[in-house]
């Protein structure tokens, strides 16, 4: 199976936990109270969520978005990473 790299928008606002979606996967998203667990908890969300779509009959899409214009944000973090997950 290939392996695809989606990139991940991780953020944290003040006072709560971090946060993570996935900018080509809409709706893909995760909480944790660390990033580690953000992190991880975001690969197996894009997991589930590419094989929901395959088991829909959807082809997943491929990964566009591979870098961003950093801007500024209220937000306490903001930052971007990749995952990469079999695909």
């Amino acid at each position: 199976m290939k392996k695809r790299q989606y990139l991940v928008r991780v953020n944290k606002d003040p006072n709560s936990d971090w946060g993570a979606s996935v900018p080509d996967l809409p709706g893909c998203v995760a909480t944790g109270r660390t990033i580690d667990i953000t992190l991880r908890r975001i690969e197996r969300a894009i997991t589930l969520h590419l094989r929901g779509l395959r088991e829909d009959g959807i082809h997943p899409p491929l990964p566009r978005h591979r870098s961003v214009t950093p801007r500024r944000t209220q937000r306490q973090v903001d930052f971007y990473a990749t995952i990469e997950v079999a695909a």
